[in-house]
């Protein structure tokens, strides 16, 4: 009888451990991933790498980018329109994000809104951007982003 409790807590033991593996990241793990993958988006971006820069977003012709001159469609088009306005590395400069806000809407989605600055020789910039991130396979793309 004892043999067969003792089964039974480890069974129970291991349930459990398997339903905290498999929970779904914390509040403050989510934003870390969310805030580790725009440090590398810095990292890339200032380095001259839009290849780069550009991995965690959606790789898709659904990916939505708002800027300056209006909607675009699809990650390669994204893609064309950040190497015609930046074509140099003079031109793209030392990149920092700082973001002010971000929302875990749901387990698999997560807003962010915050301030970006490029700071270059010929002239530095700055805007703001929204970026609406989403869980897909395990890894968090952006799928919307409103950059201004």
């Amino acid at each position: 009888m004892r043999d067969i409790l003792s089964i039974s807590r480890l069974i129970s033991g291991v349930i459990i451990l398997i339903t905290i593996g498999c929970s779904a990241p914390s509040k403050s793990d989510t934003q870390y991933i969310i805030n580790e993958l725009m440090k590398k988006q810095e990292v890339c971006w200032s380095s001259g790498d839009l290849e780069c820069f550009m991995e965690p977003y959606w790789h898709s012709d659904s990916l939505k980018f708002i800027g300056r001159k209006g909607l675009t469609y699809g990650w390669q088009k994204t893609l064309e329109n950040y190497k015609k306005s930046y074509p140099t590395a003079a031109d793209m400069g030392k990149l920092t994000f700082t973001n002010l806000y971000i929302e875990q809407l749901s387990t698999d989605y997560v807003s962010v809104i915050g301030k970006w600055h490029l700071e270059r020789s010929m002239g530095n910039l700055e805007g703001h951007y929204s970026l609406l991130w989403k869980r897909m396979g395990g890894q968090w793309k952006i799928i919307s982003d409103h950059s201004s």
